[in-house]
């Protein structure tokens, strides 16, 4: 009996992780279609622009079913997505600076829900690109 315990123990993490497991994954054309299921056929809710992170939480023939930062939920066919390391703004007015630190001067501030390339991480800095050629650094705790 005692050698249960444990076992249910680790099920019960792993169950409660959700999309904390899944697998992480971007945008890759400039504009996509979210849509409320698996086929072409199903209403599209939103649409989102390169780099877009998205959280696998199941895949379906050729879609994923995905979570975004804000914990919607959508599908999205997977030629429309790749494995590229991808952010996306989770706060309001974040600034985008020169390099990696508050010494360097801003080079623009940005709204939430904007999704950046991550070209290098230095600590707890990142340096990004967006789809329209801007970049800069930022700091990871503006980001998800």
């Amino acid at each position: 009996m005692r050698k249960s315990i444990p076992g249910a123990i680790i099920i019960m993490i792993w169950l409660s992780c959700g999309t904390a497991l899944a697998e992480r994954l971007s945008i890759s054309s400039r504009i996509a279609n979210i849509r409320s299921g698996p086929g072409t056929n199903y209403e599209i809710l939103w649409k989102v622009e390169q780099y877009y992170p998205i959280a696998v939480i199941k895949k379906q023939g050729a879609w994923y079913h995905f979570r975004d930062f804000e914990g919607d939920e959508g599908w999205i066919h997977k030629s429309l997505v790749q494995k590229k390391a991808t952010v996306i703004t989770a706060k309001d007015k974040c600034n985008v600076r020169e390099g990696p630190g508050t010494k360097h001067a801003i080079v623009f501030q940005i709204e939430k829900g904007i999704p950046f390339l991550i070209l290098k991480r230095q600590k707890s800095w990142l340096q990004i690109k967006h789809a329209d050629g801007d970049s800069g650094w930022i700091h990871k705790s503006l980001v998800w």
